[in-house]
């Protein structure tokens, strides 16, 4: 039996990007090769931090909440250096119902992804892995659909036949290597070690975490769950040899090295020592394949942005091809959207974590002086609220995407391309089993009209606009799609018009 999604790869991107096509009505297979220890394996921590905007988004679903039940909430960061404060970064500052950082072990984002894809009725079918695919290269833009041999737990194979297919399936992604998409870039490589254990000694404060810049290098500490901390810490340029796992007299003496002393390390629970650098795939999708998450971009840990960058490539590629796949749209730009979006998104991540990293890891002594002298005057300068809205992800947005109406700036409130702020305690845009493009506008006659010609695409609801004098028409990942000044109704009419010819 024919399917719409085949999704390779059962982590937290791919049970993700099941779930929003699943509630969108598409029939999915989810297969991962490499699951073998159980969810609540403690060696499973990896990723900790989920970000404003990926709640945001998650939200669109309902599972949001379960995901803030389950984390701890951090509200702010401070930044030490020669046992000097030179900043502080306080979440509370957000403009979103999520306006903090939340810690969560990645076997309870897994636990959860997992419990709200079983209750769809989809099944993760473990042991079970991509090994080729019927079409290559041009013939991937021309096919109707594909087929797919997988392998099963017993030894055997099957062809699966599916219209799509989505590499989730991390850096070592057979997808991606299948479909010959190399990652690019990786000219910083940095060596890090990882430690999750119990910490005993000065008071630290639960709720916030604290990044200390040392002359040798950066070490970081985040609260955790049940009064454990996550230790992160920079071994410099990465060369030769890959790092070796470190053991706890190493991680106590990188505390007492970088740290404010006084801290005690014991009983650890994950221990991890690896080598980051910055790359993805040049294009996002060949045709009816497409990869996300690591399989399409690995970023530095140092800004807890990897596992969120992943989740929303799933989001904003989950609407689209629902859209595509049920013929409510049929513009090519549609599905040629999530490489400009997502790649532009890892890009300009990957840049500014790059020069984070740089400038918390720098070893040369004059360059870390004028580094702290610095850094305090100039996130002093910014205003704290954009660069706590960096961190957590809500300034993100698409300026050239070709999903963007007709760029006017005479008007208040996000233009094209940006988030539009949910409003807490209303139904997220994107919600429900279809996904919508939502109007902000007043009720008018030609308001009516759009609404009736275009119902397949649009809520059936208007949500109250920013101004009297403009109309937004918002995407259903909460992304403006096209404003309409003075009322220009037309424009709206054309965008959505637009996206169902072909």
């Amino acid at each position: 039996m024919s399917i719409d999604v085949l999704i390779v790869g059962g982590g937290p991107v791919g049970m993700t990007l099941a779930a929003e096509l699943t509630r969108y009505g598409l029939s999915v297979r989810v297969v991962h090769q490499t699951y073998s220890e159980p969810l609540s394996d403690p060696a499973k921590a990896r990723a900790l931090f989920l970000w404003s905007r990926t709640l945001e988004l998650l939200d669109r679903s309902g599972a949001a909440a379960g995901f803030v039940a389950a984390g701890q909430k951090l509200t702010a960061g401070n930044i030490l250096a020669e046992g000097k404060a030179i900043d502080r970064i306080d979440f509370s500052e957000v403009e979103s119902p999520y306006n903090f950082m939340l810690t969560v072990p990645q076997r309870e984002t897994e636990r959860l992804l997992e419990a709200q894809l079983n209750q769809l009725g989809v099944q993760v079918e473990r042991d079970t892995g991509f090994i080729s695919l019927s079409h290559t290269g041009a013939e991937l833009a021309r096919t109707t659909g594909l087929k797919v041999v997988i392998s099963k737990p017993n030894g055997g194979h099957e062809v699966v036949e599916t219209k799509w297919l989505v590499g989730c399936d991390g850096v070592q992604s057979s997808v991606r290597k299948f479909l010959e998409m190399p990652l690019l870039g990786g000219g910083r490589q940095t060596d890090w070690v990882l430690a999750d254990l119990p910490l005993t000694g000065i008071g630290l404060n639960p709720s916030e975490f604290t990044v200390f810049w040392h002359e040798k290098g950066t070490l970081a500490i985040f609260p955790a769950q049940a009064g454990g901390y996550r230790i992160v810490a920079d071994l410099g340029k990465g060369t030769g040899v890959e790092p070796h796992t470190p053991g706890l007299s190493e991680i106590q003496a990188l505390l007492d090295e970088r740290g404010p002393g006084g801290l005690t390390a014991s009983e650890p629970v994950w221990l991890s020592a690896f080598r980051a650098s910055d790359r993805k795939v040049r294009d996002y999708r060949m045709g009816r394949a497409f990869v996300a998450g690591d399989a399409a971009n690995l970023h530095s840990p140092i800004g807890g942005q990897g596992l969120n960058m992943g989740m929303q490539d799933a989001i904003n590629l989950a609407w689209k091809l629902a859209l595509v796949t049920k013929g409510t749209c049929r513009n090519e730009k549609l599905l040629a959207s999530y490489n400009v979006e997502r790649g532009g998104a890892s890009g300009l991540m990957t840049s500014t974590v790059a020069r984070l990293t740089a400038a918390a890891s720098a070893r040369n002594q004059p360059v870390q002086t004028i580094r702290n002298l610095l850094a305090g005057a100039l996130m002093g300068l910014s205003p704290r609220r954009r660069v706590a809205g960096g961190l957590a992800d809500i300034s993100t947005g698409y300026a050239h995407t070709p999903l963007n109406g007709p760029e006017e700036r005479a008007f208040p409130g996000p233009g094209p391309g940006e988030r539009m702020p949910p409003v807490k305690g209303e139904v997220p845009v994107g919600a429900g089993d279809t996904p919508r493009f939502a109007l902000y506008a007043d009720a008018s006659p030609e308001i009516n009209d759009v609404l009736r010609q275009h119902a397949d695409l649009l809520e059936p609801v208007l949500r109250p606009p920013l101004s009297r004098r403009c109309v937004w028409l918002v995407r259903p990942d909460g992304y403006v799609a096209a404003v309409s000044l003075d009322l220009d109704v037309k424009l709206i009419a054309d965008y959505l018009e637009a996206l169902k010819e072909e």
